[in-house]
């Protein structure tokens, strides 16, 4: 009888959560609007969050949407006296900003719509902030990493996330068009998180939606993302690189681990414990935010992420393709607390970073500039002598038959690219792409920032032309910044040839938001667009030739875009 009883008062506990659902969904699409519109809550003369975590919890599964506005709505001066704002904008991106929430809503009285109406006429100029401040800003809210946030804490982080999706992350309507209600389906599984890791994982599957390289690095601030990711106990005893629907063995870095196993340079892993390769992938982009699947590939395959593993069990059951012989076998991890293991992988790690930073293509007939290795320019360098070794550099390239930008990285002296090639290579005009900043009288819609930003101003600029050949070599590791300077070198050489694979699609600034639990949300904060409106984000930048890599290819370390460049000079 008491089991029945326990039974009977959990299903009633679940019911009355569920039925709450639709009312926290409600509540928080209110609040954020009120959040960003309200002149008093968005210049901070009312603390939002305040309201919020004082009205989430009167909020009850028998009250419907009006309300709900009501008890958002009911102590906020709704009379203003201040003329509207007018927003003279001309070039707006205003798709993301849809109020058919409320405004078609039959279910919201006329009153009611009238009220939120008022609120978005009357609303905030955010360009009267006082300096310093940002429409960013968000409070922090600590707590210790193994405690669970109570319900309304849950509740408000989900609410910064989906007000950061409205108002503040322009490429919205990019994201799946049934966001809203899988972000509900979300805040339902948020509501019953009954632990702190039950809760990463509903943050991490919110976060992946912004399908944004820029917000990849979310998941390394999640406390279990061992348990939900399984990534930090044990490490491959090879390297790998993906490859379609498998994992190619690259390198046998413990290679008596890999021989007790069977396992070869050039084998094909397809299968792990039974999971095929090709599912764990789809798997891992439902938890990690990537621009697009050539991202995803890239750092599931990057080893020292370690993130294609679909446990945290210290042996795999692995499915091979060894030739034309298919076989099962099990192999032991390397554990992260095994010192003298981890000392060979760190060794093995480095080394093999290293040469990828100190790979060079070294020819006669080609001036090779390596996005992430500009700063040797600057070295014993006189501020006021700078100008004229900058200037030697890139007249030297000029008489060279081939100019090589490698912007495989990302760039350690921006002003090598945006400064220098512009000022000896480029006309004064290089307006390469058009770049939507947040519209500050009209938050949700992002406006045209003036063109004049997109290169420096250089008194007595002079041009010298460069009929040579122009490469630009890109790959998944060209991201953000990377991506701009090659948008950049794209107009200043119209001969150039982009050559390489899918960028990372992340163009443009980051923005960060405070999390409730000590979480930093970052995303891209503008929309970056070639001035013909073609779309960089989640798409990368514009190229010419793709380059697909066999796994032949990759186990003899071939550098296909070098190789291509150097057949153009034959």
């Amino acid at each position: 009888m008491k089991k029945i009883t326990i039974f009977t008062l959990i299903i009633t506990i679940q019911q009355f959560i569920f039925a709450q659902k639709n009312q926290y969904a409600d509540f928080i699409k209110t609040w954020n609007f009120v959040k960003y519109y309200h002149p008093d809550l968005a210049s901070g003369k009312i603390d939002a969050d305040s309201l919020f975590l004082v009205n989430i919890e009167k909020v009850s599964p028998k009250q419907n949407f009006n309300e709900i506005i009501t008890l958002i709505t009911q102590n906020l001066n709704t009379q203003f006296s201040s003329p509207p704002v007018i927003d003279n904008n001309k070039d707006i991106l205003s798709v993301n900003q849809n109020f058919d929430w409320f405004q078609k809503n039959k279910k919201i009285t006329a009153e009611n719509k009238n009220l939120l109406n008022n609120i978005y006429k009357n609303r905030f100029d955010y360009g009267l902030l006082p300096k310093g401040k940002s429409v960013s800003d968000e409070k922090e809210y600590p707590f210790p990493k193994e405690e669970n946030l109570p319900l309304k804490y849950r509740l408000l982080t989900m609410a910064k996330i989906q007000g950061t999706v409205d108002y503040l992350f322009p490429h919205k309507y990019l994201m799946d068009k049934n966001f809203d209600s899988y972000f509900n389906i979300l805040l339902d599984e948020a509501v019953q998180s009954s632990t702190r890791k039950d809760f990463e994982r509903v943050l991490a599957k919110a976060v992946s939606q912004f399908q944004d390289s820029h917000a990849f690095s979310f998941y390394r601030q999640l406390n279990y993302k061992d348990g939900i990711l399984f990534n930090v106990s044990y490490y491959s005893p090879f390297d790998f690189q993906i490859v379609g629907d498998h994992l190619l063995v690259t390198h046998l870095i413990f290679p008596e681990i890999c021989n007790k196993a069977r396992i070869k340079t050039g084998d094909k892993i397809t299968e792990i414990n039974g999971k095929k390769v090709s599912e764990i992938i789809k798997e891992k982009g439902r938890l990690l935010s990537v621009s697009n699947h050539q991202k995803l590939l890239y750092v599931l395959s990057t080893y020292e992420y370690n993130l294609i593993w679909p446990d945290n069990l210290p042996k795999k059951t692995l499915a091979v393709r060894s030739g034309s012989k298919k076989f099962s076998t099990e192999i032991e991890l390397i554990n992260a607390t095994d010192k003298s293991q981890v000392s060979a992988l760190v060794n093995y790690i480095n080394h093999k970073n290293r040469t990828i930073e100190n790979r060079h293509l070294d020819n006669k007939d080609i001036a090779y500039f390596k996005t992430d290795a500009t700063m040797h320019f600057m070295e014993n360098v006189d501020d006021d002598k700078l100008d004229a070794k900058m200037d030697s550099i890139l007249e030297n390239a000029s008489r060279k038959k081939a100019i090589v930008f490698d912007m495989r990285g990302y760039p350690d002296w921006g002003g090598f690219i945006f400064h220098y090639v512009y000022k000896y290579f480029s006309p004064v005009e290089n307006y390469f792409y058009k770049y939507y900043e947040p519209n500050l009288k009209n938050l949700g819609t992002f406006n045209l920032r003036d063109p004049k930003y997109n290169y420096p101003e250089i008194e007595n600029k002079t041009t010298h032309s460069y009929s040579g050949k122009v490469f630009i070599l890109v790959n998944p590791d060209t991201r953000s910044a990377s991506e701009w300077y090659s948008m950049s070198l794209q107009k200043i050489f119209p001969q150039s040839i982009t050559i390489g694979q899918q960028t990372s699609g992340a163009d443009g600034d980051v923005v960060k938001i405070n999390l409730p639990g000590d979480y930093l949300l970052e995303f891209t904060g503008n929309g970056i667009f070639y001035p013909d409106n073609s779309q960089t984000q989640q798409k990368g930048i514009r190229i010419n030739e793709l380059i697909k890599y066999t796994d032949q290819d990759i186990l003899d370390n071939r550098d296909l875009e070098f190789e291509r460049v150097l057949n153009s000079l034959q």
